[in-house]
């Protein structure tokens, strides 16, 4: 257990007002409408998935958005839990601020990515605040903070300034820090989540206990190793191969973001196959996102930009960059775990890590899970 001078009791700002969702029954009618007028391409004589989204998969996707999607059992699920918006650096922040059970749990902030939302978490929260009720100890209990990234659903509002990573790290330290009143918390996250708690373990190290991640932020140079080891040669490897093959979704959303809102933005059938092809793609199935994701989750997470109309907005990290300095200059001095997944995007191995999360000896926690780990 860490000492308690590490954990603090929260202070919510006077600015921060409760938030609950309720999409207008008119824009549910407004989506079954455009689903059912969608008009989708036919398909390629080449095995299913060969190009990208199977026009079979995503019509029998659609069909169950339109017809057997139930979109109130999931705002109902997120407003189960205590959600916030403060005014932040020019936003109206939406965020989650669970408290967790025990003496002092420990302030905690979870960070998703592309194209994800704050329904990644939600039956992850209570094994973190709750422990007791999973087999844990009510000691090790944190207090969840999960926002929504500016830009990315409900923290984002057409017109609104545009966030790279770097912003984002510094609006989020804002949030634990001015707002809950935090002086020092850990974080997590995954995908452009992981990239978000690097950079506030290099730019806001004071006031961290430490981060944890399952996306690494190592710069991706197939020659930035000389003389490489057998696993860092298995590494480059997958390098060169995912920026060959799977980076097709970055170019154009870090060079063209706008012109590919247009699409997105006004059809449901082309913004749900853009996101189930990187469903299907970054997680550990048997040929459908379907075997590793729950369909109906999937779906709440699409419709959520689909509803808050912020796919555009998202796509500014991928822009800042392709058009800026990489997000995490410096070293991170912090305490670093981190959580290798058999299907991450990217494995680099402890050695390449170890570059930018300083040496070996602050690495504190490296587990490499050999398996696809049972459904929560």
């Amino acid at each position: 257990m860490l000492p308690r001078p590490y954990r603090t009791e929260a202070r919510m700002a006077p600015l921060a007002e409760p938030f609950s969702l309720r999409v207008a029954d008119a824009e549910l009618a407004d989506l079954r409408d455009r689903i059912a007028r969608a008009r989708l391409p036919d398909q390629a004589p080449e095995p299913p998935w060969t190009y990208g989204t199977d026009v079979d998969y995503l019509r029998d996707l659609l069909g169950h958005w339109r017809d057997g999607f139930d979109w109130r059992a999931q705002e109902a699920a997120l407003n189960a839990f205590p959600q916030f918006r403060a005014p932040l650096h020019d936003i109206d922040l939406h965020f989650l601020h669970v408290t967790g059970e025990g003496p002092s749990p420990m302030p905690l902030l979870l960070s998703h990515g592309w194209p994800g939302s704050v329904f990644e978490f939600l039956d992850l929260i209570p094994r973190l605040t709750q422990p007791s009720r999973f087999g844990g100890e009510a000691a090790d209990a944190f207090t969840v903070v999960a926002p929504s990234l500016p830009g990315y659903g409900l923290s984002f509002r057409p017109g609104q300034p545009r966030f790279g990573i770097e912003a984002i790290a510094d609006c989020l330290a804002d949030l634990m820090t001015e707002v809950l009143g935090y002086r020092r918390f850990a974080a997590q996250g995954g995908d452009w989540g992981g990239f978000v708690a690097s950079r506030l373990g290099a730019a806001h190290a004071e006031k961290m206990i430490g981060i944890h991640l399952n996306l690494l932020a190592v710069r991706r140079d197939p020659t930035m190793v000389a003389s490489p080891t057998e696993e860092e040669r298995r590494y480059l490897g997958e390098l060169t191969e995912f920026l060959r093959e799977e980076t097709g979704y970055q170019w154009i959303q870090g060079t063209r973001p706008q012109t590919l809102a247009f699409g997105l933005n006004d059809s449901p059938a082309g913004l749900a196959a853009w996101i189930v092809e990187k469903f299907r793609a970054w997680t550990d199935n048997d040929g459908t996102p379907d075997s590793a994701l729950d369909r109906d989750r999937m779906l709440a997470n699409i419709s959520l930009y689909w509803f808050t109309g912020c796919i555009g907005a998202s796509f500014h990290p991928y822009h800042a960059r392709m058009h800026g300095p990489w997000p995490i200059p410096a070293t991170v001095y912090v305490p670093m775990g981190y959580c290798q997944f058999p299907k991450e995007i990217l494995r680099p191995p402890r050695s390449l890590a170890a570059r930018t999360y300083t040496d070996m000896a602050d690495i504190r926690w490296w587990w490499t899970i050999a398996a696809a780990p049972a459904a929560l």
